[in-house]
C-alpha cells in the first residue's frame, strides 16, 4: 500500500492530506493550511478515487481511438484552423483544478507559439476581480497576507462569504481563535444569513451588490474619526483625496441597512487596528467585483492596517490552483510570472527564455467573451480542460449551443461524460488527482505537491503530457518534457524575470531543489511572509493607488439570483457527485426563498418553482434570505438533474475590469411548477427518470431519485419500473385513494430492489431509511411503510456527512441532554471530523433544547 503526503483538490485553502491507495484519507497534521484539519469534501476522497464512469481511452467521435490518431487529428485542426483563419482563431480554456504545470504547458504553446492569447480558465468565474483590484491597488496581483492573520487579528470580517461552507477549514481556524480569544470579534456582512453568521458577532444583511457604499462610507468614517494613517498614507499611497471625495459621495443607505448597524460597523472597524477583511465570490462575482475589491482596499491602505500580522484584506480564491494559474500566465490577460502583456519588454524577455516562434500581444478573450466568440464563429477549434463550461458559466444553454458551433471541440476530462464532454468531438482521458504529480498554490501564496499515490488507469495521462504531444506534433520545439519535475524547474527558473522587472513572484530558489521532497512553501521563497507593511508596492513609483469609486445603481424588479455552493458538493459534481455520503445532505437542486415571496406566489415548503422559464427548483423556504431574492446552488447538471443547471437562468453580466461573470445577481422571474404528482424512488441500479422534474443522487445502497410530472399516470407500476430501472421482479402496490399516494415495491430475490413512492402533493417519506431498505430481506408491507418500525430507529436526513449522524438522531441526543456542540459531538461524533456542520448542530440545540425548570 502506498502512501503519500498530498494537497487536497478542492478549494483554495489547500489542505494537506495523507492519502494511501485502498482510500484512506487524513489530514496532514504538519501542513501549515490546515494542521490536519480536512472538510467533508476532503474526508470523503478516498469514495472518489474508483473508476466508475471514467474516461479510460481516447474518443473520436464518440468511438475509441488511439492516442496516436487522436492526438494527430487534435494537432491537424488546430494547426490548419490557424493556417486558414490566424492564431486568434483558437482556443483553450482551462481549470483551476489544473496542476500548475499541466498550466504552465498550455500557456506556453498558447501565448508563445500559437501566438495568440486566447487561453482563459473557470478561475476567471472565482478570482478574476480580485487579480484586477490588487493590479489596480498595489501594480501586481499580491494577496499581501496569510492564514495566520486570521488567527491574529481581533476584528475578522467577512464579506460575501459562506466561509463555513465553502472554506470550512478556515472557517474552523477562525473559530478556535476565537474560543481561544474570546474578544476576538467576527463581522459577517452577506445578503443571506448562512452558516457562516453563527460565528458573527454582528450579521450585516446587506443588499446585493451595495458593498461599494458600504466601505466607502467606511472610508469617510474613518477619514472623520481621525483613524486614517497619515504618515503611512503620504509615504505610501496616491490617491487618498480623490478617493475620499467619491466616497463622500456614496449614500450609505443604499446598502439596505439601518443607520445603528451602519454605525455599529464603523465603530468596530475604526476601534481595531488588527483587520482583516476576507472577501469571496459575493464580492468578485458581480459586475462591479474590481470596485468592491478596490473598496476594500482602500479602507485599509488609508489606515496602514496591510501586511501587518493580524492586518489586511484576504482573498479567499475557490479554485484548488487559481494562484497556480495565476503564477503562470494562465489567464487571458496575464504573461507567466506576473508579467504584464500589453508591456514589450516583458514580452520580448519571456519570448526570449522560451526561445519561442512567436508571442501574443494583446490581451485574449476573457471566458464569457470565449463563448461568445464560440457562438459567432469566431473560434474555429476549441480545447477544454478539466471542467465544465457548458453547466458553470453564465447563460449556460447559450454556452452549450456556443460549443456546438465550433467546427472542431476537444475535451480532456476524466469523466466519461460530462455536459461540455458531450458535445466534443474529440475525448481525451485526462489522469486525476492522486493519479499525476505536480504543485498547486493556495490562496496565502502556499506552493505544495500533489503526489500520485495511485496508477493511471486505462490510457489516462497527465494534461502537460497530453498538451505536449500535440505541440510535438504541430512540430514546435521546447516541449520534449520528461516528468513534470522539469516543467516546474523551467517554470520556476522562469520567475527571475518578475525580479528582473520589479515584481513580486520569486521562485528562482525552487529551480534546483529536490522536487520529490518539495515540502509546503510560500513565495516569495526566502523573502516576506506578508507584503506592503512598509511600502514596497510594484506600481512604478513604489506606490499604491487608492481608487476614487462610485457606487453602483441598484436595479429593483424582477427577483434578484444569487448562486454558489452547498456545503458537501463541489462545482459541477464529476468528483464528489460519486459519493454517496456527500450526497446525503442535500440531493437535489433547490431555490430558497422568503416567505413573503413564497405566499405571492402561491407555493408551500418542498413545492416547485420554474426561474425564467429555464429551471425547475424544490422551494425551501426560510427568513434567512431576503424578500425579493433567491439563492440557487450550482452544482447539478444536465446528467444530475432535468432541470437543475441553474446558469441556464443566469443571465450574462461581467465585470468591465476583470471579465469576471455576475453569478450572484441575476435577474429572474418565478413562477410555481404545476405539478400534477410529485414522486421519490430509491433502486439498486443506477436510474434516468426523464421526468420533467427529476434530480438523481448516489446513496449507500444504490441510487436515489426525486421527481415530478404534470399528468398523472394511468398505470403507477409501470411508471415506478421505468423511473427505477427495475423491469423485472415480482411489485407490490398500494394505493390510497382517499389521498391519491401510491407506494411500489420491486422484489429481486426476496429482497427489495426499488421503491417509489408517489402523491398529489410533496412525497413525506422518511428517505434514509428507505434507501437502507434496498437489498434487505424485508416484508413488501414493512417496506412500503416509507418509515421505520419501532425497533428500527430513523436516524432522518443527514446533518453531519463525515459520519452520516441524521437530524433525528441529534434531536434524540439533544433532548437527552446534549446541549453543547461539544456534548453533542461526544454522544454522537457528529461534528468532531471536518466540523463543518456545526453551525447546523448549535441550530438545533437552540430548537430542541429543553428549557431548564425554574428552581
Amino acid at each position: 500500500m502506498k502512501t503519500v503526503c498530498t494537497t487536497c483538490p478542492y478549494c483554495g485553502v489547500g489542505c494537506g492530506v495523507i492519502a494511501s491507495s485502498d482510500g484512506t484519507i487524513k489530514g496532514d497534521p504538519d501542513h501549515p493550511a490546515n494542521f490536519g484539519r480536512l472538510c467533508s469534501k476532503g474526508s470523503a476522497l478516498g469514495e472518489t478515487i474508483g473508476l466508475e464512469g471514467r474516461l479510460l481511452a481516447p474518443k473520436v467521435l464518440g468511438h475509441d481511438a488511439s492516442w496516436d490518431n487522436a492526438l494527430d487529428l487534435v494537432a491537424t485542426k488546430f494547426s490548419k484552423a490557424i493556417r486558414d483563419y490566424g492564431p486568434d482563431s483558437v482556443a483553450f480554456y482551462g481549470s483551476g483544478q489544473l496542476l500548475t504545470e499541466d498550466y504552465y504547458v498550455a500557456n506556453k504553446l498558447m501565448k508563445g507559439y500559437f501566438g495568440s492569447a486566447n487561453i482563459d480558465t473557470n478561475s476567471r468565474l472565482c478570482m478574476a476581480s480580485s487579480v484586477a483590484g490588487h493590479k489596480r491597488a498595489f501594480g501586481t496581483d499580491t494577496v499581501p497576507g496569510t492564514y495566520e492573520d486570521l488567527e491574529q487579528a481581533d476584528l475578522i470580517v467577512l464579506v460575501g462569504s459562506n466561509l463555513a461552507w465553502c472554506h470550512p477549514v478556515l472557517f474552523q481556524r477562525i473559530a478556535a481563535a476565537k474560543a481561544a480569544r474570546p474578544n476576538m470579534r467576527v463581522i459577517n456582512i452577506d445578503p443571506r444569513i448562512t452558516a457562516t453568521s453563527d460565528l458573527a458577532d454582528l450579521h450585516l444583511q446587506v443588499r446585493a451588490d451595495s458593498d461599494v457604499a458600504l466601505f466607502n462610507g467606511l472610508l469617510a468614517h474613518l477619514a472623520d474619526a481621525g483613524k486614517c494613517d497619515d504618515d503611512y498614507v503620504t509615504r505610501h499611497v496616491n490617491g487618498y483625496t480623490q478617493a475620499l471625495d467619491a466616497a463622500r459621495q456614496s449614500n450609505a443607505s443604499d446598502t439596505g441597512l439601518s443607520d445603528a448597524e451602519l454605525q455599529q460597523f464603523y465603530a468596530m472597524w475604526a476601534a481595531t487596528e488588527k483587520v482583516v477583511t476576507v472577501y469571496s465570490q459575493g464580492v468578485n462575482q458581480s459586475t462591479s467585483g474590481t470596485d468592491k475589491v478596490n473598496a476594500i482596499i482602500n479602507c485599509h491602505l488609508a489606515t496602514g492596517r496591510i501586511g501587518k500580522p493580524g492586518m489586511g484584506p484576504f482573498s479567499a480564491t475557490g479554485q484548488p490552483n487559481a494562484m497556480g494559474g495565476r503564477e503562470v500566465g494562465g489567464l487571458a490577460n496575464m504573461l507567466a510570472a506576473h508579467l504584464d502583456i500589453e508591456n514589450p519588454d516583458h514580452r520580448d524577455a519571456l519570448q526570449a527564455a522560451w526561445n519561442s516562434p512567436t508571442m501574443c500581444t494583446t490581451a485574449g478573450l476573457k471566458a464569457v467573451d470565449l463563448f461568445q466568440a464560440c457562438a459567432n464563429g469566431q473560434i474555429k477549434a476549441l480545447w477544454v480542460m478539466s471542467t465544465n463550461p457548458a453547466v458553470s458559466l453564465p447563460d449556460a444553454d447559450g454556452v452549450a449551443e456556443a460549443i456546438r458551433n465550433v467546427p472542431f471541440t476537444v475535451v480532456s476530462d476524466i469523466m466519461a461524460r460530462t455536459d461540455t464532454g458531450d458535445l466534443a468531438d474529440v475525448l481525451l482521458p485526462a489522469a486525476g488527482w492522486g493519479e499525476k504529480n505536480g504543485t498547486v498554490t493556495n490562496s496565502e501564496r502556499r506552493v505544495s505537491r500533489q503526489r500520485a499515490f495511485l496508477p493511471a488507469p486505462g490510457q489516462a495521462r497527465p494534461d502537460w503530457q497530453i498538451i505536449s504531444g500535440v505541440a510535438q506534433r504541430m512540430g514546435f520545439d521546447g516541449f520534449d518534457y520528461e516528468s513534470p519535475e522539469e516543467i516546474f524547474k523551467e517554470y520556476a527558473a522562469l520567475t527571475a524575470l518578475s525580479q528582473k522587472f520589479a515584481k513580486d513572484l520569486d521562485l528562482t530558489d525552487l529551480a534546483d531543489a529536490d522536487y520529490d521532497g518539495l515540502g509546503p512553501v510560500q513565495w516569495p521563497v526566502g523573502g516576506t511572509d506578508r507584503f506592503f507593511a512598509n511600502g514596497g508596492f510594484f506600481h512604478a513609483d513604489g506606490k499604491a493607488k487608492m481608487l476614487p469609486l462610485a457606487a453602483p445603481a441598484l436595479e429593483t424588479g424582477k427577483f434578484r439570483l444569487n448562486t454558489g455552493r452547498i456545503r458537501d458538493q463541489w462545482h459541477t459534481m464529476t468528483r464528489t457527485g460519486k459519493s454517496a455520503k456527500l450526497g446525503a445532505h442535500l440531493a437535489e437542486p433547490y431555490v430558497e426563498m422568503h416567505p413573503a415571496d413564497a405566499a405571492t406566489l402561491g407555493v408551500s415548503a418542498a413545492e416547485l418553482v420554474r426561474l425564467d422559464q429555464k429551471g425547475i427548483f424544490r422551494v425551501l423556504i426560510s427568513e434567512n434570505i431576503a424578500a425579493g431574492t433567491l439563492f440557487a446552488p450550482l452544482h447539478w447538471t444536465r446528467q444530475t438533474s432535468s432541470a437543475g443547471t441553474v446558469n441556464s437562468a443566469v443571465n450574462v453580466g461581467t465585470d468591465p475590469f476583470s471579465g469576471q461573470p455576475a453569478l450572484k445577481s441575476a435577474d429572474v422571474s418565478a413562477e410555481k411548477f404545476g405539478a400534477g404528482w410529485y414522486g421519490f424512488a430509491v433502486s439498486a441500479v443506477p436510474m434516468t427518470p426523464s421526468r420533467p422534474y427529476h434530480a438523481i443522487a448516489k446513496t449507500q445502497t444504490g441510487w436515489q431519485a426525486e421527481c415530478a410530472g404534470v399528468k398523472t399516470p394511468t398505470d403507477w407500476e409501470l411508471e415506478a419500473r421505468n423511473i427505477t430501472g427495475m423491469q423485472s421482479g415480482p411489485a407490490a402496490t398500494l394505493y390510497d385513494i382517499s389521498t391519491g399516494q401510491t407506494r411500489v415495491a420491486i422484489i429481486d430475490d426476496n429482497k427489495i430492489a426499488a421503491l417509489f413512492f408517489a402523491s398529489p402533493d410533496p412525497v413525506v417519506v422518511a428517505r434514509q431509511h428507505a434507501a437502507n431498505l434496498i437489498g434487505q430481506e424485508v416484508s413488501s408491507l414493512s417496506a412500503l411503510a416509507g418509515r421505520a418500525a419501532a425497533d428500527q430507529p430513523d436516524p432522518g436526513p443527514t446533518v453531519c456527512a463525515c459520519f452520516q449522524v441524521g437530524a433525528n438522531t441529534l434531536r434524540d441526543a439533544i433532548i437527552a441532554g446534549a446541549n453543547s456542540v461539544d456534548t453533542l459531538g461526544a454522544k454522537t461524533c457528529a461534528g468532531t471530523n471536518c466540523g463543518s456542520c456545526k453551525p447546523e448542530l448549535a441550530a438545533m440545540i437552540s430548537q430542541f433544547k429543553l428549557p431548564v425548570a425554574a428552581e
